[in-house]
């Protein structure tokens, strides 16, 4: 099995991170935080732009998909930058209403894979991420979905830029498998929580070289290497995960590469903090966006432990 990306895939993630370094994403997740939506759509609509939300459509209803390695290529791109959004949840709702007959695919895909639709899914009466700005609304249980007519009051949420609401309910029943809706949501979670990881890390490593203590900086200690080590074998050990997962597409791959790839962000993050000393508690400093989000998606889409559970039982029927 192959695990490295082609040059066609490492070119495209090369632009998109091109792209989200000229966007200045800190001051947009900044206002997005604060529910100031102009700067976040904007942005939104040149991640689509570049084909991003396309790649989980099919081409019958305008999109460039399935293509779950160069997703998850993407993705991690969208981490490394911490891009807020409804980004996840605009992947699953394309996969759940690729199913849900022709009509409904055909008047809602092609917006979602253009950008000029964002859409949010969360589970039957729990809190949907972004549904404020979102406007297509998904509830879901096993094997059924519905289109909410609306959300209710925004919640706050440990990352604020993650702004939490409920879906009202109504709307009718569409029945349909969705396993293979929550296979994308780990995998696309998976790739986020890398780039996540990725940034804290490239962040810390500067900081240390450049903060000094008694006269010499103090990433030359070797109690502060062996921290950043770990970090980074963690981060390297999650990548081929990632990158299997959007290859074989299975329940337990991706639901292993969820939570390898979020423990060793979640890892990275409670390092880099360490290092950072008391200004990377500080909501001022950049850094801080990076760790609420490392945070938030550790158990979005599964918690650790029910991840780990899958693995077990798939390799438990696999003897």
């Amino acid at each position: 099995m192959r695990f490295l990306l082609d040059a066609e895939q490492r070119a495209f993630a090369a632009s998109l991170d091109a792209l989200l370094t000229a966007a200045g994403t800190p001051a947009v997740i900044r206002d997005w935080s604060r529910g100031d939506r102009a700067s976040g759509r904007a942005l939104w609509s040149r991640v689509a732009d570049a084909g991003v939300f396309a790649l989980a459509v099919p081409e019958a209803y305008e999109g460039l998909g399935p293509r779950p390695v160069e997703l998850a290529a993407a993705f991690v791109e969208l981490g490394r930058h911490a891009v807020p959004g409804p980004l996840v949840e605009t992947v699953v709702a394309a996969v759940l209403l690729e199913g849900a007959g022709q009509g409904t695919a055909k008047r809602l895909l092609p917006a979602l894979a253009s950008g000029e639709t964002m859409a949010t899914v969360a589970p039957e009466g729990a809190y949907a991420l972004d549904g404020d700005a979102a406007a297509v609304r998904v509830s879901w249980e096993p094997g059924r979905i519905r289109l909410s007519p609306g959300h209710g009051p925004v919640r706050p949420s440990l990352d604020p830029a993650r702004r939490l609401t409920p879906l009202l309910p109504g709307g009718d029943v569409l029945r349909l498998p969705t396993d293979e809706a929550l296979t994308w949501a780990r995998l696309a979670t998976a790739a986020q929580a890398l780039g996540v990881g990725l940034t804290l890390l490239d962040t810390t490593v500067g900081y240390v070289k450049q903060r000094t203590q008694f006269g010499v900086p103090v990433g030359s200690f070797q109690a502060v290497k062996h921290r950043l080590a770990d970090a980074r074998i963690a981060l390297e050990f999650a990548r081929p995960l990632v990158f299997g997962a959007a290859l074989t597409m299975e329940p337990a791959d991706a639901a292993a590469a969820k939570a390898a790839a979020c423990e060793a962000a979640y890892t990275t993050a409670r390092t880099a903090l360490q290092l950072h000393g008391a200004i990377g508690y500080t909501a001022e400093y950049g850094l801080s966006l990076w760790l609420a989000k490392a945070r938030a998606l550790r158990t979005a889409w599964g918690a650790p432990g029910e991840c780990r559970a899958l693995v077990v039982s798939a390799g438990d029927r696999r003897r």
